[in-house]
């Protein structure tokens, strides 16, 4: 072979390999389908496709089981995880024949199971699986040689997967908060490019991408949470911190980067009316694009190592604006100065990457200090959502098990096997998988008929079977409907496998089980507990008013006097989008709740989009605290003021009773007037900051007022 052949050879393996790593969804779908190929197919050769397929299917539980933890974590977890597979496919096949025996401890189990599992993610995946192995073995039990045959191969087969798992994870014991970080700034990207669209923008076009960038936002804060869990995870099994520096840095600049995306100057509509204007405001727009771009480029840097390049467009485009921005008249210009210098600053975040201060303490991050006790004993109150969530769910299983025996329905376990997918702890997450469901076994058994009548060897069908697991798995986590689909494909071979024509019998017992299932799911959350969202929307009000201003006050005292370890900050502003998040949350799901349901619509529509723009005023103020900004003379007076009337609306739906508000005119006219007289620019932008944060304030408290008229009405 030539040097040139050789050399284009290893760099289409390079290539290769680095396209290989950069698919998360690819490799864990892979990595799972080659553990259940490798227990099934060689007992589906030697003719004992029961023992291949119930491996097979303790594999499968094994990885929806899996945690986000450091390789030492997963041992712990995995032990966890194969004591309570036991645990739970053995009573079954012990309690088999005693039908109401078995009923009662299933159902209480799974109270048991739903409540521990509310302790922490890592108990959530686990006692999940408990569950699904238990229906596993309900389902296989009349095929099973012996009554305890599942007790042995369910747990063997999580095993193997957890093995084979752990095995290639301390291959690179980092990947799996490379691939949580990487998800980050894939996030951030996709806000980043959304936001892109406000620069210009006309107003009628910025309600629609205002409701898009706060579902976008939920994306993004739910990630920052992940991350910070994953993080914690690690940092419990490391003696030794120092090789997670790199991480948490890395962590911070996300945080950072996102708050400094959140964060909104001036309404976008007026920055755009100026002709002068327009110009540079398709520069910003092509700014966020290009930070977009580099974020992506983050991303695909911790997933394969390859070298980050921050994009030169960024430089020029900067720096292009800037010289447009002295050209300018500076009362046109005045407003721009601080959006430039917020996106240079992320700019230059991104160009320094990996310059990371030596000597620096390692961040902090918040962690949970309560033990699994006190958080396992917080959830026993019927106010619980969780409670309530396991309550109903043991209702369905209740129900579900009653219709199988008194019924004696074909394959009846996959009732409750519906149910468990279905059932979720809200109405709108309930109704949305519910439709998925449905809508995925139909189309799987339409789909799964015909390719057994084409697929008719053991070999094809043995690898349908693998490839619909490959197909889940690789679905599962993006679009449900999809992955149900094929899971619906995967069980047809197996049973196939398992007795020849048994997958096209059970194709309509699959149907009506599967309907049965999301039946019971749907009554249960409609008629106990649903949890309307106009009932939550005083509360998830006054918990956004509050973290406005405990972030507002941090923020403050930031600028005052910048702290060493910026924790406290941190956690205030962490919470202040989680606020945010949780009212957005809700606006949303009130959307698929029933008309009758939909009460205050309009108002939480108004008062999610208000408080989500007070927020980004408060963050473009956290955005520079770093930055040489003069002081304002009364800003804690400004901010006592503002608090006093974030405050009022706090209580004022809460506390049902009419409340004579602060007036912020007073406060509006004086910051007018202080912008009006200030000659130092940077001073100006500070004070128009305060003026969007006091202004939005008195919108969000008249909004309230308006809110309680209807509610009293």
């Amino acid at each position: 072979m030539s040097k040139e052949k050789f050399q284009y050879l290893q760099l289409n393996i390079k290539k290769f390999q680095q396209d290989f790593w950069r698919r998360p969804r690819r490799l864990n779908a892979l990595r799972a389908t080659a553990s259940m190929g490798i227990l099934a197919i060689p007992f589906i050769v030697a003719g004992k496709p029961f023992y291949g397929v119930t491996l097979a299917l303790g594999a499968l539980a094994g990885a929806l089981s899996e945690t986000n933890d450091h390789p030492k974590g997963r041992i712990k977890a995995l032990s966890i995880t194969i004591v309570s597979f036991f645990i739970s496919s053995f009573s079954v096949g012990l309690l088999n024949n005693y039908t109401w025996l078995l009923g009662a401890g299933f159902v209480l189990s799974t109270i048991v199971f739903i409540l521990i599992g509310g302790i922490g993610e890592r108990y959530r995946a686990i006692t999940f699986g408990s569950v699904l192995v238990g229906i596993y073995a309900m389902l296989g039990i009349e095929i099973s040689p012996a009554w305890y045959w599942q007790a042995v191969l369910l747990p063997l087969g999580a095993l193997f997967h957890g093995a084979f798992t752990l095995i290639l994870l301390y291959q690179n014991p980092w990947r799996l908060l490379d691939e949580q970080m990487a998800v980050g700034f894939e996030q951030l990207a996709n806000y980043l490019e959304k936001k892109a669209m406000l620069f210009p923008s006309k107003k009628q076009e910025q309600e629609s991408i205002n409701k898009d960038l706060a579902l976008l936002n939920i994306n993004v804060v739910n990630t920052l949470e992940k991350i910070k869990e994953v993080l914690n995870n690690y940092g419990r099994e490391l003696e030794n911190q120092e090789p997670l520096r790199p991480y948490l840095q890395r962590f911070m600049l996300l945080q950072s980067l996102h708050e400094r995306a959140a964060s909104s100057h001036e309404r976008h509509d007026k920055l755009s009316d100026e002709e002068e204007r327009l110009e540079v405001m398709e520069g910003f727009g092509e700014m966020l694009r290009q930070l977009a771009f580099a974020s992506r480029k983050v991303a695909e840097n911790m997933l394969t190592g390859v070298e980050y390049h921050h994009p030169k467009a960024l430089e020029w485009i900067s720096d292009a604006i800037e010289i447009k921005l002295k050209e300018m008249d500076a009362s046109i210009a005045q407003p721009l100065v601080l959006l430039h210098h917020n996106l240079y600053r992320s700019h230059i975040s991104l160009k320094y990457l990996d310059d990371i201060i030596q000597g620096t303490s390692i961040p902090r991050l918040r962690k949970d200090e309560r033990s699994p006790i006190e958080r396992f004993r917080r959830q026993l109150n019927f106010s619980h959502p969780r409670m309530r969530y396991a309550l109903r769910l043991s209702l369905s299983f209740m129900v579900g098990f009653i219709l199988e025996r008194s019924l004696s329905l074909d394959k009846g376990a996959w009732v409750m096997l519906t149910s468990l997918f279905v059932s979720q702890i809200t109405y709108s997450d309930t109704r949305r998988r519910l439709f998925q469901r449905l809508l995925g076994t139909v189309t799987g058994v339409i789909f799964g008929a015909l390719l057994l009548h084409i697929f008719t060897s053991v070999a094809s069908q043995a690898i349908l079977m693998m490839a619909s697991a490959l197909a889940f798995f690789y679905w599962l986590r993006t679009k449900y409907s999809i992955a149900v689909i094929f899971i619906t494909t995967f069980v047809i071979s197996a049973f196939n496998l398992i007795s020849k024509d048994a997958g096209l019998h059970i194709m309509l017992p699959r149907l009506i089980d599967t309907l049965l299932g999301a039946t019971l799911s749907f009554l249960t959350i409609r008629f106990l507990w649903p949890g309307w969202q106009y009932r939550r929307m005083p509360e998830l009000i006054s918990k956004a008013m509050q973290k406005n201003m405990a972030y507002l006050e941090a923020i403050v005292s930031e600028y005052k006097e910048t702290s060493v370890d910026d924790l406290a900050y941190r956690i205030a502003r962490r919470e202040a989008h989680l606020a945010d998040n949780e009212l957005a949350v809700a606006w949303n799901s009130m959307r698929q709740e029933p008309r009758s349901k939909r009460k205050l619509m309009q108002h939480a529509l108004t008062l999610t989009y208000l408080n989500h723009a007070l927020l980004s005023h408060i963050s473009a103020l956290g955005a520079h605290r770093e930055t040489n900004m003069p002081v304002i003379e009364n800003i804690s007076v400004i901010t006592n003021q503002i608090n006093e009337v974030l405050n009022e609306a706090s209580k004022y739906l809460v506390s049902q009773k009419n409340i004579i508000p602060t007036e912020l005119s007073p406060v509006l006219m004086e910051l007018k007037e202080q912008i009006v007289l200030s000659d130092n620019h940077l001073k100006k932008q500070q004070l128009r900051l305060f003026y969007n944060i006091a202004g939005t304030s008195s919108k969000i408290m008249k909004e309230i007022e308006e809110t309680w008229v209807d509610i009293k009405n």
